[in-house]
């Protein structure tokens, strides 16, 4: 596993995920943890947060994902306050002041059509870096009768 991992042409290698993803068999073995005798951590809370940050970067989409259906709520929401401006203008309501419906509409709309590109451009992204880190698509564990 370490020799694969070596391999790998990666400068940033993100280690935690990477031990799950060459996917070798791995056994977890339980131990009580002692308490800590003398000092405080040297792993505080920003590094705490650098480290999840660089493994959901590295082994994710989801982020990008997230970019997306917030675009697709955003454009949701545009056609909720069109509904309801039409609504409040067929009833007679008269609740709304002049050009808030058009200013709103347009923002949203426009917002959410913003971040579903940002979306569809990422996942293009994503899938250029993917190809970038150049990692092999099978991982050989044994070979046999092969000279």
């Amino acid at each position: 596993m370490v020799d694969v991992i070596n391999e790998l042409p990666e400068h940033n290698k993100f280690l935690r995920g990477l031990f799950s993803w060459v996917g070798f068999k791995q056994k977890a073995y339980l131990y009580e943890r002692q308490e800590r005798q003398a000092g405080k951590t040297k792993y505080p809370f920003r590094k705490m947060w650098k480290l999840a940050s660089d493994g959901i970067i590295s082994f994710s989409t989801k982020p990008l994902k997230l970019v997306g259906g917030l675009g697709i709520l955003t454009i949701v929401l545009s056609i909720g306050i069109l509904i309801y401006s039409l609504i409040s203008y067929a009833f007679n309501l008269n609740n709304l002041a002049a050009g808030w419906t058009s200013i709103m509409v347009a923002i949203t709309l426009f917002s959410g059509v913003q971040l579903l590109s940002i979306w569809i451009i990422s996942e293009y992204i994503a899938r250029i870096y993917d190809e970038t880190r150049n990692r092999p698509q099978y991982i050989i564990d044994k070979k046999i009768n092969i000279e």
